[in-house]
């Protein structure tokens, strides 16, 4: 009975502690969700508090934020318009560069991982192709723009390559630091269970470094958005850059900084995607 009695109690008392701990931990959610949210939130409204009083006096280069909002409300509200031509809304222009950027980057996602395995796991390829990738990494993304529309005679796969060209050595590079980081001792455990080679690159090499492959997927990603908008600026057509371009040309300042604010919110979540992934894949070894 006294037995009976005490598992009774417990299964009575055991609800109300959970019921009783619910509403801390919502309000340490709430909490934690304010502190990371509110002061960012500060910061923008002392930011845009500035930038107004110092560009609502007469003369000021810039309009203000409350001018900015009203001269570009027509392209804020109707992003999906299209005229024909190049005379769309920023979700036609901003889906054109995102097309292209993801034609390139994955193009330099594949060819940067296999050269960085290859880079990273031969001592001779290392000799070889290091100092010719060191070289061909400082030159400038628009630099190439001019030799692969003399290649492609077109915009379209010019402004690709730009893309693959720009974001294929941090790739490369942290491939092959990651390869070469690879504890010994799985190589060793490979060596006894005799993998072959496409066992070894799928079971030990990826896995291993897949932290050191996403950070430079990261990076990538970042310069292959930089590198598109600047690109797009001079091979014309649909894209943000472009659209950045013509509003400079139409003296319309507000729309520049309204498309400026899309492309940093943008490559800002392009960066969280990759990083997203990132923790997936190496169950929480890459940092996002």
């Amino acid at each position: 009975m006294a037995l009976g009695f005490s598992l009774g109690g417990l299964s009575a008392v055991r609800p109300r502690g959970e019921a009783a701990r619910r509403p801390l931990i919502t309000a340490a959610m709430l909490r934690g969700a304010a502190a990371r949210i509110v002061p960012p939130l500060v910061v923008l409204g002392l930011f845009l508090l500035l930038w107004e009083v110092l560009c609502a006096r007469p003369g000021a280069g810039l309009p203000p934020p409350s001018r900015v909002l009203s001269e570009a409300w027509p392209i804020i509200i109707d992003p999906f318009f299209d005229n024909g031509g190049t005379d769309k809304g920023l979700f036609w222009h901003i889906a054109a560069s995102l097309q292209r950027v993801a034609l390139g980057f994955a193009l330099a996602a594949i060819v940067g991982i296999l050269l960085g395995t290859l880079v990273g796991q031969s001592e001779w390829a290392m000799r070889g192709l290091d100092p010719i990738f060191q070289v061909l990494r400082t030159i400038p993304p628009l630099a190439w723009l001019p030799l692969s529309l003399a290649a492609f005679r077109d915009g379209q796969p010019s402004a690709i390559f730009v893309i693959f060209i720009t974001s294929i050595w941090p790739i490369i590079i942290n491939t092959a630091v990651g390869i070469r980081n690879i504890p010994q001792d799985y190589r060793n455990v490979a060596a006894v269970l005799r993998l072959n080679a496409f066992e070894f690159f799928g079971k030990v090499m990826l896995p291993s470094a897949a932290p050191y492959i996403f950070t430079g997927l990261r990076i990538g990603v970042g310069l292959s958005w930089l590198a598109i908008v600047a690109a797009e600026m001079l091979i014309g057509g649909v894209g943000i850059g472009f659209f950045i371009w013509d509003a400079w040309n139409s003296s319309h300042i507000s729309e520049i900084i309204v498309a400026l604010v899309y492309v940093g919110v943008i490559g800002f979540v392009l960066d969280r995607m990759v990083a997203g992934i990132g923790v997936l894949v190496t169950r929480g070894t890459a940092t996002a």
